[in-house]
């Protein structure tokens, strides 16, 4: 199982979350809040520090963040966003800084939500906790 772990009151988060489950009709993915529970527990078991904000894959025993864990989920999404991980070849380092920025300013561009976001009845089976 795959899991991507999100900013649950994060906008832009949300709607990467929605642009996901668009691309990936498999239903490859499964999603939880950085803050619920089973996030918390994902990100302990990961050795991943729990005040982390950052988008985190998780694929069997591995984890991954930042731009490293988007990318590799390009990897699974239908054409032509499979491209996109063709730039896990530039650094990470540098690819990391690029991710910071936005990462630093999205609720200043994208804004926040008081709450996590409630999954349509459709998609609802594929949201952990």
């Amino acid at each position: 199982m795959q899991v991507i772990l999100f900013d649950g009151i994060c906008n832009f988060c949300n709607n990467s979350v929605r642009f996901i489950i668009d691309r990936d009709p498999e239903g490859t993915f499964r999603f939880a809040s950085l803050q619920s529970r089973f996030g918390q527990e994902l990100l302990e078991k990961h050795n991943i520090p729990k005040t982390t904000d950052s988008f985190v894959l998780v694929e069997e025993h591995h984890a991954f963040i930042e731009s490293t864990a988007a990318l590799k989920v390009c990897t699974r999404l239908v054409w032509p966003w499979r491209v996109l991980s063709v730039f896990l070849i530039i650094p990470k380092p540098l690819r990391d800084k690029l991710y910071r920025v936005v990462a630093r300013n999205r609720y200043k561009w994208f804004g926040k939500q008081e709450f996590c976001m409630l999954p349509s009845e459709n998609i609802r089976n594929r949201f952990l906790e």
